[in-house]
């Protein structure tokens, strides 16, 4: 379980996180919804310990990540940046950084690291990639990659900032399904997506971030029926039962 309380965190001088809150609970999956430049991408990086905070606390199962060591934070969050650097370097080279904080001196990877990263490719569809070089893939296939990367690093808490962007809509729906399994197996999972009907499928509870504060966080019913996606995007979400289940859509004027 991931706990921020009263979180600040910035670049600088410059505040973005203005005493933020959160709970992500073990085998839940919870999505960041809001605007750009809202602080979504920011919290998802204090997590993680890539930027210090300058006020507030954040625990994973109840220690702070402030009295962790860089290594034993990186073995219990997996973390899928949204802007990525495309490395000289073959997709399964690229799985295989996932098993880096595993490694002991000398730093060599060990026949349990490479079966893990296999095991990995093959779940996102990707193992015949394995000799590819990242710049010869699409942004797809790449970004299945670093999805890949992330799982074999098997931490209990998964953070991925827009893990949807360049996947087509089969691939999208694999997503979904690989995102639900992870839940269900235990993992506590935090995602930023701007697709708010995809959010509201797929997540068991919304934190509605806003200017750098969280203003809402509840089940997808309640923040649909709140009306804050509204407030944050200026288009609303309907939602409609069908055989399939509940659906949602942007109501267009």
């Amino acid at each position: 379980m991931i706990e921020a309380k009263d979180v600040r965190a910035g670049y600088g001088k410059e505040e973005i996180l203005h005493g933020i809150s959160l709970r992500a609970r073990k085998g839940e999956i919870t999505t960041l919804i809001g605007g750009n430049g809202s602080g979504k991408s920011t919290l998802l990086r204090a997590i993680c310990g890539f930027i210090p905070l300058t006020g507030g606390d954040i625990a994973v199962d109840g220690v702070s990540v402030k009295d962790m060591p860089r290594t034993e934070l990186a073995r219990k969050i997996a973390y899928l940046p949204q802007g990525k650097n495309v490395p000289d370097i073959s997709a399964g080279r690229m799985v295989l950084h996932g098993r880096f904080p595993y490694l002991n001196y000398p730093r060599k990877y060990s026949k349990e690291d490479y079966e893990i990263a296999g095991k990995a490719m093959e779940e996102m569809g990707i193992g015949a990639f394995a000799e590819k070089q990242m710049s010869e893939l699409s942004g797809g296939m790449r970004q299945k990659v670093y999805i890949a990367m992330a799982l074999a690093q098997q931490a209990p808490v998964i953070v991925m900032d827009e893990p949807t962007t360049y996947l087509d809509m089969e691939q999208q729906l694999k997503f979904v399904r690989m995102a639900g399994r992870l839940s269900e197996s235990g993992k506590t999972i935090i995602l930023v997506l701007h697709d708010i009907p995809l959010a509201l499928k797929i997540s068991h509870r919304i934190a509605a971030v806003k200017d750098g504060r969280v203003i809402k966080c509840a089940s997808g019913e309640e923040i649909l029926e709140s009306g804050v996606i509204g407030r944050l995007y200026g288009v609303d979400v309907k939602s409609v039962q069908t055989d399939a289940g509940c659906q949602y859509y942007y109501e267009i004027e």
